[in-house]
């Protein structure tokens, strides 16, 4: 069977635009409906023993409420109590304290759910899909995609779900990426593109047809990982949230001897302490805002990388983001558009400007990049043509080690293009001669911001092609909010050093290194290390991988290679190597947000302090420290874990969606910081705790 005579099937039926908004917004009305219901139901499961010790903050209120439990059915179980309804107040503790604990686990939950219902989406992708396995004779046999293995060919035509990873080795077609970007436009897939031939299994094609090579084994396909890792509830802390759980928990064990001590205290001005009090006391003074909501932050860091359409293998990759300190950056494709495009021909050494058409020509028949192809183009323009056979040339492959390409001819001679200082050493072991204008030449492709490169055949050079790329736009605005955050940006290029030098000043980066090597990506990154740095880079080959893996964070493309994916710890399904800098940007808001809501919680105790502590020993005429002029000891209790419990729902949004991120300075970020939620952190909890004691006393709780 020859696929191409096979006729394509028709694309699906599209509905309207306004149907798929309505379809879009009923589905995520129903996929956030599925997330809390989920989460109220795991809430209650993480109430269980060995769930709770896990986090000692919460684990500390769990205990607080089993004992407010036993006193509220036998009050004098630690001796006598002097309250006029021992039962219904410490029943009230006992119900306050539990919603603290649950909200607490309910804030975690819902950021595992959003995590859970993306791995229910990308699995519902994964569909028992058929494959036409392709055989050598041009045989065709549908066989389960499950049974596919790595180096099988298939083929599909529109209407297909591609049924697993792999190359495009033959044809033209648009594909359907949007159940793994989220993007609707179709994507052009073709062979000879780094970018434009890699294909996912799950997507799918709509038109005209495509012979794709598998590149991976069953189970072990690109959505295959995504699922494990977002899909994960049993992530592991990152250092920072290791360190931060140890100072809540020793903050809380220090809050604890004071409450113990209490008593002794209060006996010696002739005040009784009831259990259930001291365990209030102890909930309310203890960080539990922050303990309840730091798991929350974390994951939620994760769900807002994946929300940009990457992968993070470790809350540890995406926390790290927030400390980088410098950016390692490709030129081509991250700081200009890329796809540099043939702008013109210089002709050198006495050469015609058709002359240097047809062995720039000749050089490129065999290069099917974007560039080779301009190159093509624009020789074919000024009418050069082909004067041989190209079944009897043979191809010359670029290298990183050569730094150009060309062709063999069948008459036995040799064009090549590439940089201007490789072109000179291959004519001079040739015997050839270098002319004093290609130096010309080449620094004035350079001063303009352009690559040149020499075109020669054997021993003699006829010109310089002049290659235009063009640095994005807004590039430089974005490098400034890095520089203004203390993350410094090094280009990498193999161009020369004038045209990176021009394109790095346009740009605004702090450094450069041209002629790079991918020896020299690691070279840059292990000295940024050695000064104490964290190093974050992007790469989608091969030969990008040792980098990747050396590097703090590490980006790999989507459309890189397996090496490279494996190598870093984050892909980006978009395959952007400006999203980088949205990463670094990410990481920075789960540290602000992380402290945002530290000193927030912890200034929050303040108000809650002169809430219990002045009404607990008003009997001792001190009745000039109730500041707040609370009703009496047990509103001001009820009051003061009223608001400690509603803090931690109405910060879960705050928690999930992060803390606005500005690109400031250290100093700047703490400044505002102890601003907004330190001061904040006082003043809110002293308004709602007055008013919630107002509520208390008017409906006779208290």
């Amino acid at each position: 069977m020859n696929p191409a005579a096979t006729t394509p099937k028709p694309p699906k039926p599209s509905r309207s635009r306004s149907n798929d908004r309505r379809h879009a917004r009923k589905q995520s009305r129903i996929n956030t409906r599925g997330i809390y219901l989920r989460a109220i139901k795991d809430a209650f499961v993480k109430l269980n023993p060995k769930q709770a010790v896990k986090n000692p903050v919460m684990f500390l209120v769990w205990v607080g409420t089993l004992i407010t439990l036993a006193v509220t059915i036998e009050p004098n179980l630690f001796g006598p109590v002097t309250e006029d309804n021992p039962h219904l107040f410490n029943g009230m503790i006992t119900v306050i304290l539990f919603f603290t604990v649950w909200f607490a686990n309910f804030a975690e939950a819902v950021a595992e759910g959003r995590g859970k219902a993306q791995a229910d989406a990308l699995r519902s992708t994964k569909s028992e899909t058929i494959a036409k396995k392709l055989f050598p004779d041009g045989a065709i046999t549908e066989i389960p995609a499950t049974s596919l293995q790595k180096g099988d060919t298939v083929y599909v035509v529109a209407g297909d779900t591609i049924p697993a990873d792999g190359e495009v080795v033959m044809g033209s077609a648009s594909v359907d990426e949007s159940a793994i970007t989220g993007e609707s436009a179709p994507v052009l897939k073709e062979p000879g593109s780094d970018v434009a031939s890699s294909v996912t299994g799950g997507t799918r094609i709509i038109s005209d047809e495509l012979i794709i090579r598998i590149t991976a084994d069953p189970g072990k396909g690109f959505i295959d990982r995504m699922i494990a890792l977002v899909e994960g509830a049993e992530r592991s802390k990152t250092p920072n949230e290791i360190a931060l759980t140890v100072l809540l928990a020793v903050l809380s064990l220090v809050f604890l001897f004071v409450v113990v001590t209490l008593p002794f205290i209060a006996q010696y001005v002739q005040i009784q302490v009831s259990v259930a009090v001291l365990v209030a006391l102890l909930v309310a003074l203890i960080p539990t805002t922050i303990g309840g909501l730091l798991s929350a932050i974390g994951i939620a860091g994760m769900d807002r990388v994946a929300q940009f359409n990457v992968i993070a293998t470790s809350g540890r990759a995406v926390e790290a983001c927030g400390d980088v300190n410098t950016l390692v950056l490709d030129k081509t494709g991250t700081i200009t558009l890329g796809n540099r495009l043939a702008e013109g021909f210089i002709p050198v050494n006495g050469h015609s400007m058709e002359e240097i058409a047809y062995v720039a020509l000749v050089a490129s028949i065999f290069d099917e990049t974007p560039e080779g192809k301009s190159i093509f183009r624009l020789a074919e323009k000024l009418a050069a043509r082909i004067d041989f056979d190209p079944q009897k040339a043979e191809a010359v492959e670029f290298s990183a080690r050569t730094r150009m390409s060309g062709t063999n001819l069948p008459n036995g001679k040799q064009a090549r293009k590439g940089a201007v200082n490789a072109i000179k050493g291959f004519v001079r072991t040739r015997n050839g001669q270098e002319t004093p204008d290609l130096d010309a030449a080449y620094e004035m492709v350079s001063q303009q911001g352009g690559t040149p490169l020499a075109v020669c055949l054997d021993g003699e050079i006829y010109g310089v092609i002049y290659l235009k790329d063009i640095v994005k736009p807004g590039i430089r605005d974005r490098f400034d909010q890095l520089r203004r955050m203390g993350v410094r940006t090094v280009m990498l290029t193999g161009d020369n050093h004038i045209t990176a030098s021009v394109i790095a000043k346009e740009a605004g980066v702090d450094d450069f290194i041209a002629e790079a090597t991918p020896e020299d990506k690691i070279s840059v990154i292990q000295r940024e290390q050695e000064k104490g740095k964290l190093v974050a880079m992007t790469g989608d080959g091969t030969n990008d991988a040792p980098a990747l893996a050396q590097a703090n964070v590490g980006v790999a493309m989507n459309t890189g290679t397996q090496a490279a994916k494996e190598a870093a710890n984050m892909v980006d399904l978009d395959s952007d190597p400006t999203k980088l800098i949205d990463i670094v940007s990410i990481g920075k808001q789960l540290l602000i947000t992380r402290g945002a809501l530290t000193t927030f919680s912890i200034a929050n105790d303040i108000a809650k302090y002169f809430a219990i502590i002045p009404v607990l020993f008003a009997a001792a005429n001190l009745q000039g420290l109730n500041i707040m002029k609370l009703t009496n000891t047990n509103s001001a209790v009820l009051s003061a874990l009223i608001y400690n419990a509603l803090i931690i729902p109405i910060l879960i949004p705050l928690a999930l969606k992060g803390v606005n991120f500005r690109p400031l300075t250290a100093n700047q970020l703490l400044q505002r910081n102890i601003l907004i939620y330190g001061l904040g952190g006082v003043i809110a909890p002293f308004i709602a705790i007055k008013l919630i004691d107002l509520m208390i006393t008017a409906i006779g709780l208290a």
